[in-house]
């Protein structure tokens, strides 16, 4: 029931983005603005913020929780490459299709579904699965953005990005066990931290306001990725990697994880890079409010 009604709290947000752009109080440029902010600034400081918890987890763990997710990242990877080509008959669509079967909500909502289902604790492990999925988001998820001829574009200086370089610090703050950050570094961090997740929902909203009903009912390219997002690929994923021999929970975790709704920041950086928002915000839309369902069902079955 908890991770029911985080997502329900979750999609109120959206919810007030949408009467906001409705409103003329968000949209156009003031999105683009806010996306920038989230991207250089707070979404770092979320990153960090997530390493600031106080007790670090079972140190044993760590090394498992980073490969599983390198394994988990190269193998969405290439489903993102290649599962386009079938899903949609628009090459231009297939890099915003790619990104959302590769990029879930790992920040923004995997962080407290993973806590109300494995415990406070759960949320650092989640943060360590976090660092790889950001170093990818910001590297194969622009490629992705970027389109069919600009995908192998790879522009270096994503590497010293301010997301990317709150995962550097992020690393290095795990791997040298750092657990008594003081109050007046981590708690700014945290604070400002805090505003990504509304910023990005409401921007999420604002989006779906320039939408009409039809598009906002999704189409099959929609649902079939939000099925691949959702359900197909974390099972997939899930036996595979059970059959690999990691451990249990590092396995469920992780599934958890991946079985989140498409990243917010598909739209966000479409908004950057120029690119059309409407399929991205239609996924976003459509696996955010099916998760609804499907989380629960995935957690159910792990935990089962």
């Amino acid at each position: 029931m908890a991770n029911i009604n985080i997502m329900l709290i979750l999609l109120a947000i959206v919810i007030v983005g949408y009467v906001a752009g409705k409103l003329k109080y968000m949209g156009g440029d003031f999105d683009r603005r806010l996306s920038n902010i989230i991207i250089d600034i707070t979404c770092p400081a979320l990153i960090l913020s997530s390493t600031m918890g106080g007790k670090l987890p079972d140190r044993s763990l760590i090394l498992p929780l980073l490969g599983i997710s390198l394994l988990t990242y190269v193998l969405l990877a290439i489903a993102a490459w290649t599962l386009p080509r079938w899903l949609t008959k628009k090459s231009e669509d297939r890099g915003t299709v790619g990104f959302a079967l590769m990029f879930g909500n790992v920040g923004f909502i995997g962080y407290p579904i993973v806590g109300a289902i494995f415990g406070h604790e759960a949320v650092f492990y989640a943060a360590i699965l976090n660092v790889v999925n950001t170093l990818s988001v910001f590297t194969a998820g622009v490629m992705l953005v970027n389109g069919e001829k600009q995908r192998m574009a790879f522009q270096s200086k994503i590497l010293v990005s301010t997301p990317m370089i709150s995962a550097y610090l992020a690393i290095l703050i795990v791997a040298l066990g750092i657990d008594n950050i003081p109050s007046v570094i981590s708690q700014p961090i945290t604070m400002i931290g805090g505003i990504t997740v509304p910023g990005a929902l409401l921007i999420i909203g604002s989006s779906m306001s320039r939408l009409s009903w039809r598009m906002m009912l999704g189409s099959g390219v929609v649902y079939v990725t939000t099925a691949f997002r959702l359900l197909i690929l974390p099972l997939l994923l899930y036996i595979i990697f059970r059959a690999m021999g990691f451990d249990s929970l590092v396995v469920n975790i992780n599934t958890l994880v991946i079985a989140m709704p498409v990243a917010t920041y598909g739209t966000i950086l479409c908004l950057r890079y120029g690119r059309d928002t409407a399929l991205i915000t239609e996924i976003t839309f459509i696996s955010t409010l099916l998760s609804v369902l499907t989380i629960p069902l995935v957690a159910q079955l792990l935990l089962g």
